[in-house]
């Protein structure tokens, strides 16, 4: 019997957008998060406007945040070399510092139930979920969904098979003050790597970078690595130079995952990062977390209204939905992370870009998605 209640595992974007829609639409919801907010988070902080009107159908006053609008894209090589372009549908920067926290203020406007805690474990049997948590909680629920963010111990306790292939990846981001243009995202590369920076609201500037390990591990700090490393690539440097730290210390997280991953595991549905992480250089994993959070909940919304009849169609439906709406994007985000991390490559795709500057816009549009319909 159905019972109309579902249970989100982390409240992170993904998760509190779930959330929010499913609540709107009449749905119980219970979200499991174990950090409390605001919390900084090492994230690109830019989404794609291709979000808006799904945002504003949640009852979302986004400019009420302040985020800086951004219309135009700055990419350079390691060695420099530069192309600028506009971004086709152009986007908005907010950190995940007071995104995050409003999502949650509003979660629980809707009558969410939010208890901050970790789960220790999740069992499937009789078609029903029962979940415990470190404080002892048991919960149980028909519906569980997975937005516990790109690598979190419970992925490790479901053996889920990304966990168990060793990455290479690490991510840095703060947020600094200094001279930076509001309307501009830029995207620079570096040996092993390559960065983010956009300007978000109080006219701070995020810079997130991804990293490969075995080079990062040469240096002492984070300071000697990007002194050494990163602003060899001349317009970092430049940034950097200008720019004040205004976090104590620049967040990381290590062993992110690019590898494909699974939409639905042990009859969770995951969403946002959970389900697959798109390369930052890409600049949309914000646009799909918030994308998913709609289709999910849509497909759980007709479920629990009967025009999808049983567990097994609502799986299929979204991973048929999942895959239509972004395993191309993350395919593409992972064949130009590859061609950037191969100097000659890197260097032909920019000469080629260069000749014919149309081409840039073409790149864009692939790992982004089009403004999102409400099918309501």
């Amino acid at each position: 019997m159905k019972n109309n209640e579902v249970l989100i595992i982390g409240g992170g974007l993904a998760g509190l957008t779930a959330a929010i829609h499913l609540s709107k639409l009449g749905v119980h919801v219970t979200v499991i998060e174990k950090n409390s907010y605001p919390k900084h988070k090492v994230c690109g902080e830019y989404i794609s406007n291709e979000v808006l009107h799904y945002l504003n159908w949640l009852d979302l006053k986004i400019d009420d945040l302040n985020p800086t609008k951004i219309t135009k894209l700055e990419f350079s090589t390691a060695s420099g070399k530069t192309i600028k372009s506009i971004l086709p549908l152009g986007g908005f920067g907010i950190s995940r510092f007071t995104l995050d926290e409003y999502l949650y203020k509003k979660a629980l406007e809707n009558g969410c139930r939010i208890l901050q805690d970790n789960v220790e474990n999740i069992v499937f049997e009789n078609n029903q979920f029962i979940v415990t948590t470190t404080n002892n909680s048991i919960l149980e629920s028909e519906i569980v969904i997975g937005a516990f963010g790109k690598r979190s111990n419970v992925d490790q306790k479901m053996n889920r098979d990304f966990i168990n292939k060793k990455s290479y990846w690490l991510a840095v981001k703060a947020h600094y003050s200094g001279d930076f243009p509001n309307d501009l995202v830029g995207l620079h590369n570096f040996k092993g790597g390559y960065c983010g920076v956009s300007k978000v609201e109080k006219d701070s500037i995020n810079i997130c970078y991804l990293a490969d390990y075995e080079t990062f591990k040469q240096f002492k700090n984070i300071d000697e690595y990007q002194n050494n490393v990163v602003s060899k690539n001349p317009h970092l440097k430049v940034i950097f130079e200008k720019s004040n730290l205004l976090f104590e210390k620049p967040l990381t997280i290590s062993q992110i995952s690019f590898e494909k991953k699974q939409s639905v595991e042990n009859h969770i549905l995951m969403i946002g990062d959970t389900a697959g992480l798109i390369h930052p250089l890409c600049g949309n994993g914000m646009a799909i977390a918030i994308h998913s959070a709609k289709i999910v909940s849509e497909l759980i919304h007709k479920f629990y209204t009967n025009e999808i009849k049983s567990r097994n169609e609502l799986e299929e439906k979204y991973i048929q939905q999942w895959n239509l709406n972004f395993k191309e994007r993350l395919k593409m985000g992972r064949f130009l992370s590859n061609i950037l991390q191969k100097q000659k490559l890197s260097t032909v795709l920019m000469r080629l870009l260069i000749i014919f500057p149309f081409l840039l816009p073409k790149i864009i549009k692939k790992t982004h998605g089009k403004p999102i319909i409400l099918n309501l």
